[in-house]
Order: structure tokens, then sequence, then C-alpha cells
């Protein structure tokens, strides 16, 4: 069963996946562009908003390649 994910700020996602690997590589106003350290191939754009939807954050975390409970490890 899947977990339920708090609703969580896209500053809050880019340091939590920056624990998981992936390095802020730029920025246009308001969207992050990260790519894994590990997988250069593998990126994501993140929307800094004070809370993302919860649509818009399950597509992020398919974009990077990351399971809700990695997720959840590093929060």
């Amino acid at each position: 069963m899947p977990e339920r994910v708090k609703r969580l700020s896209g500053t809050q996602l880019i340091s939590a996946l920056g624990r998981l690997g992936f390095e802020r590589v730029r920025q246009r106003g308001s969207h992050v562009v990260m790519k894994s350290s590990i997988n250069p191939k593998v990126g994501c754009v993140i929307p800094v908003h004070r809370e993302l939807a919860s649509g818009t954050l399950r597509g992020i975390l398919k974009q990077a390649g990351i399971s809700i409970e990695d997720l959840l490890n590093v929060l």
C-alpha cells in the first residue's frame, strides 16, 4: 500500500533530493533543474512554490527515478 507523503514545499524537496545525490544545475525564475551525480542523464525540474500538489510531487519523483519510500527515508 502506498504511503501518504505530507505536503512538501519546493525548497524542502530540493534539500531532500540533495541528500539523495542530486545536484542543483541551474535555476530560471521559480524552477530549479537538478541532475543526479550518479547518473547524469537523470534529472528533474522542481518548481519552488510554497506547497507542491501531490500529482506534481509524484511526477517529479517519477522523473528522478526515486520511490516514495526513498524520499520518506531522507525527510
